[in-house]
């Protein structure tokens, strides 16, 4: 079947929704794609950059959106079948670009470019060591095993990201500060300091990109960044702290109950405020996702940064309260001097500085 997406039209064999299918094509990361196409075009304003990886060509649609904007791209897949579809596809478009057949951590220990993605299905873990020797400014990643990520898969969650993750109630947040603490910790073993510039958490994955910085001092400022987070399952109290050694409390604070802890986290800022803004000015009509990737982009850039979120309901269930307007709750925290936002990941979800029992004093009569 014949697809179009932003300004190229390309063939892909009909999907069944598996990764199984001959050449795999997800047409629902049309806004993950989107989002990446922004960011190239705003990265160029921020450094010069010109060759892109798609370590995972299947269809070559990553690839010859990059090539579209002008970048100069290579195409790679392991399957023959994938190689030669994504070339048809760059020669329908008249677009440049070396589609070429190689396993992706191979190729990425011969070659560097300026950016590299990688969209795997599933874990990028096994990835990441090849991505951070290719990648000279910018790495892409997306990450779609999300139960590990959030710790409803706890033991794959541990094997997968060397970290231990906990099934909270904050759980896009958790799966983002799993994801990041990996790929920090990945780079940093290379003397490579992994920024995030952008994160979001959309559905069923985590999409990050990390701006990198070669050297030791660098790379050490962003495991200062790492530390852990203790949550009450009881009260749904939390703290995080930073530091590479945990030391958890005893018994919640707040209620007694027994506590879990989570990490190493990356506690740090998941994206950058000014670079989210520019992004933003780079969503142009030809975007399928244009509205939605908007809403995403003004959410984040108002998101606060605090390592966990809240769930209203879920705080009003624990409380045995009917929960009011949104709001009218956060009108209830700025009066009392805490700040607080909407989540980009959920309708009832935000972010605050206050501690669950200063929100409770505020909010329930």
């Amino acid at each position: 079947m014949q697809v179009s997406e932003g300004a190229v039209h390309l063939d892909v064999p009909e999907q069944d929704g598996t990764a199984d299918a001959d050449v795999f094509f997800n047409p629902v990361q049309e806004l993950n794609r989107d989002l990446t196409v922004a960011v190239l075009r705003a990265y160029r304003e921020r450094r010069d950059v010109d060759s892109y990886l798609d370590a995972m060509a299947a269809s070559g649609i990553r690839g010859l959106r990059a090539a579209r904007e002008g970048y100069e791209v290579t195409a790679c897949d392991v399957d023959p079948e994938a190689v030669e579809l994504a070339e048809k596809n760059f020669e329908a478009n008249d677009l440049p670009g070396e589609c070429l057949r190689a396993d992706a951590n191979a190729h990425m220990h011969e070659q560097w470019y300026d950016v590299v993605d990688i969209d795997p299905f599933g874990t990028p873990i096994p990835f990441a060591d090849a991505a951070f020797n290719s990648a000279r400014h910018l790495l892409c990643v997306t990450a779609t095993d999300t139960a590990p990520l959030c710790g409803a898969h706890f033991g794959s969650g541990v094997r997968k990201y060397s970290t231990v993750p906990r099934n909270t109630d904050f759980h896009a947040e958790m799966g983002v500060r799993v994801l990041l603490s990996a790929l920090v910790r990945t780079g940093a073993r290379y003397d490579v300091a992994a920024t995030p510039v952008l994160t979001h958490a959309t559905n069923h994955y985590v999409r990050t990109y990390l701006e990198l910085d070669s050297g030791a001092k660098r790379a050490n400022a962003q495991i200062d960044e790492l530390g852990y987070v203790d949550w009450c399952p009881q009260c749904l109290w939390r703290e995080s702290s930073t530091g590479l050694i945990a030391d958890p409390h005893a018994s919640c604070p707040n209620c007694d109950a027994n506590v879990k802890t989570a990490g190493p986290l990356y506690l740090g800022h998941p994206h950058d405020r000014e670079f989210v803004a520019s992004v933003r000015e780079q969503v142009t009509d030809e975007m399928g996702s244009k509205k939605r990737a908007l809403k995403l982009l003004d959410r984040l850039e108002g998101e606060l940064d605090t390592p966990t979120h809240y769930d209203q309901h879920k705080l009003y269930k624990s409380w045995t309260e009917p929960a009011i307007a949104l709001d009218d709750f956060f009108d209830l925290l700025e009066e009392g001097g805490f700040e607080a936002s909407r989540t980009h990941y959920g309708g009832t979800t935000f972010k605050s500085d206050a501690s669950v029992s200063e929100i409770e004093s505020l909010v329930v009569d």
